[in-house]
């Protein structure tokens, strides 16, 4: 692996049907674009993984900001953000048709983008239709999330923010028939957790020390879509950024905390590698859980999106000092409640066009 490899890149499908077989509750979502898939091969996709893992699919849309990924697909350059969201809105609405059907009849689909006659040769998924995930936060992505999306993940660092988003996107479902409930709002929450609350400061401390700066500055580099901030000092300041075709929402969220928190480029490389750009917690499993506590009740969370900084250790924190804390709150369920992924998200059971 190179020098600024995170991760072995399996591809997910595959690793999800395999951790399928050797789990009974746990949801299984993956990641694929709209961008460089076509609708009915994907439906067809998520709708196996949902038969073999007994209705615990989810197929987190996105629809691709990377330069490197248009290379890998022969395309000739990345698509414009509002291109991509126009062929996101069409696709998405060809898979929910086909995760619809009974696999009797056909389906009647000429759009700008896809022409799709055959039903899926599968029977109806035991959750009515894999969980639909998105994490837009442009304008475009709000509507289609609004639109389409069961689970929304989102970036926030503040409460502020965090509110504003839950808000914003709550108050677009009406548009398309929709109620609250309908959508579970689940901001990236990073948490550093110990007994006490120096240990867990010393521990998020030695984390980032572990941070190489190429790497850091690679990762910021890539999520600003900016290919030389290694031309600008690392010690300064963020330079102003050019209007990109990248990810244009979390490009606004660092650019804002760089200002805020008049951090370098080396801090904020630092600190974006460490938790991804979300809502980075430090402390005791109380303080952890007043913070998360906060926002659920607040009404700016249905729920979280948890992502320690390291596997197992991390994850393993969290389960053993917070989990309990938020269980003793009554906040978190002390068993499952059902089998499949909807029934643990609480969402309804989409109707059939049967």
């Amino acid at each position: 692996a190179s020098q600024t490899s995170r991760s072995i890149g399996f591809e997910p499908i595959s690793l999800l049907s395999a951790i399928a077989v050797q789990t009974e509750r746990i949801g299984l979502v993956s990641t694929a674009s709209t961008s460089y898939n076509e609708p009915y091969g994907l439906a067809r996709t998520f709708a196996s993984l949902d038969h073999l893992s007994g209705g615990r699919a989810g197929w987190n849309l996105v629809t691709s900001a990377s330069h490197i990924e248009a290379a890998n697909f022969g395309s000739t350059g990345l698509r414009p953000h509002a291109d991509r969201y126009e062929r996101a809105r069409e696709f998405a609405q060809v898979v929910a048709d086909l995760w619809r059907g009974d696999g009797n009849g056909g389906l009647n689909h000429d759009g700008q983008s896809f022409s799709v006659r055959d039903a899926l040769d599968l029977p109806r998924s035991p959750q009515g239709a894999p969980v639909m995930v998105q994490a837009g936060a442009s304008e475009d992505g709000k509507d289609l999330a609004a639109r389409t999306a069961d689970v929304v993940f989102s970036a926030a660092q503040t409460f502020e923010e965090a509110k504003a988003f839950y808000d914003d996107v709550k108050r677009r479902l009406a548009a398309y028939g929709r109620e609250p409930e309908d959508v579970k709002i689940m901001p990236g929450v990073a948490p550093v957790v110990a007994a006490t609350e120096a240990e867990a400061r010393q521990k998020h401390e030695e984390l980032q020390e572990l941070i190489p700066d190429e790497v850091g500055v690679a990762l910021l580099s890539s999520y600003l879509s900016i290919s030389d901030l290694w031309r600008h000092p690392i010690d300064g300041p963020l330079p102003e950024l050019p209007e990109s075709e990248g990810m244009k929402s979390r490009q606004a969220l660092v650019v804002e905390q760089s200002r805020r928190d008049g951090l370098s480029i080396r801090q904020l490389a630092r600190h974006f590698a460490g938790a991804r750009g979300h809502w980075r917690i430090v402390g005791t499993p109380a303080q952890i859980a007043d913070e998360l506590q906060a926002r659920f009740e607040g009404g700016a969370a249905d729920g979280f999106n948890v992502m320690p900084s390291w596997f197992p250790g991390e994850l393993d924190a969290f389960c053993a000092l917070v989990v309990p804390e938020l269980q003793r709150r009554g906040l978190f369920r002390t068993d499952y409640e059902g089998r499949t992924l909807r029934e643990h998200l609480g969402l309804k059971r989409p109707a059939s066009d049967a």
